[in-house]
């Protein structure tokens, strides 16, 4: 009897990645709340660095003569495509369903 194939296992860092974006897009973040919430020194779980290397987030001025703490996240372009092609999956990722 064959067996049925199975689906693929996502890549933990891709799903991570997701996550992310989905937290960013979900409302206005703050950098300091971002750096708080997601900052690790796993070098397996570069979320952050994975995320700006790529150009799928950027930060924002609050207004002149602010420091980046004060700073926005903000997805770019590159992330709201990613977040957009990934459907359901982003939701399900922020969800954690």
């Amino acid at each position: 009897m064959p067996q049925s194939a199975s689906p693929a296992t996502p890549d933990p860092s891709a799903l991570l990645l997701l996550q992310f974006l989905a937290w960013v897009a979900d409302r206005p973040r703050g950098y300091a709340d971002t750096m708080e919430a997601w900052r690790t020194s796993c070098p397996r779980l570069q979320v952050w660095e994975d995320a700006t290397d790529g150009g799928l987030v950027r930060l924002e001025p609050a207004g002149a003569g602010t420091t980046q703490c004060e700073a926005r996240v903000a997805l770019t372009a590159a992330g709201r495509a990613l977040l957009a092609a990934a459907g359901g999956a982003a939701g399900d990722a922020a969800t954690g369903r």
